[in-house]
């Protein structure tokens, strides 16, 4: 049986360590007083990149705020997430979708580039619309990578873009010009996933 003067030390012990955390908090929180939009990566190997994208889309609409939605890659299976955004609200948020499919099933390069740079302008566009406050570039490192889109030219977008806006751009790699130019970095890594195993994806889940 735990003995009373015991226990009151742990709760004076733990009363005292949650005291500090919360004055490193409460000071970290302080220090942070600059006010404007941040570009936010979401790269790695892992599942839930583009998912995580989407969560901060319907964040930003819980406040109210004007979202585009720009999607590279995708191909004509929608997921969930998109299914919401364009049946339920189509009115609050701007989406656009190269819908060309991952390069194995086009095998075309040309159409390829020729799709990410028509999809590009819609992305510049938003990027330089100071109405929006967030913009999800989903799945633009590929274009880099497979030099479809010139990279120098989406940093300068995502440079010049209103000091308001935020943005948020997801997908494998990308290379040092994006994690740079980011605020914030985030690595999904692949540790363990049901498809290797056989598992099919899942609706509502993988998509």
């Amino acid at each position: 049986m735990t003995n009373t003067n015991d226990l009151d030390k742990k709760n004076q012990k733990h009363k005292e360590a949650m005291k500090k955390q919360k004055e490193s908090v409460d000071s970290s929180i302080a220090q942070a007083d600059e006010e404007r939009g941040v570009m936010i990566l979401l790269t790695g190997n892992g599942k839930g990149k583009s998912s995580s994208g989407f969560g901060m889309v319907l964040r930003a609409l819980g406040y109210g705020q004007k979202v585009a939605v720009i999607q590279f890659i995708k191909g004509q299976q929608l997921s969930g997430e998109e299914l919401y955004l364009k049946e339920k609200l189509a009115d609050e948020v701007t989406f656009y979708q190269m819908g060309t499919g991952f390069t194995w099933d086009t095998q075309d390069r040309s159409a390829d580039i020729a799709a990410a740079e028509t999809t590009w302008q819609e992305a510049a566009k938003a990027l330089a619309d100071p109405s929006y406050d967030l913009v999800l570039l989903d799945e633009i490192t590929y274009m880099i990578g497979y030099k479809y889109l010139d990279e120098n030219v989406i940093l300068d977008a995502l440079k010049n873009r209103p000091e308001h806006m935020s943005v948020v751009v997801t997908g494998r790699g990308g290379g040092k010009g994006l994690k740079d130019l980011a605020d914030t970095v985030s690595e999904v890594k692949d540790i363990k996933h049901a498809y290797n195993a056989g598992v099919k994806a899942r609706q509502g889940v993988d998509y």
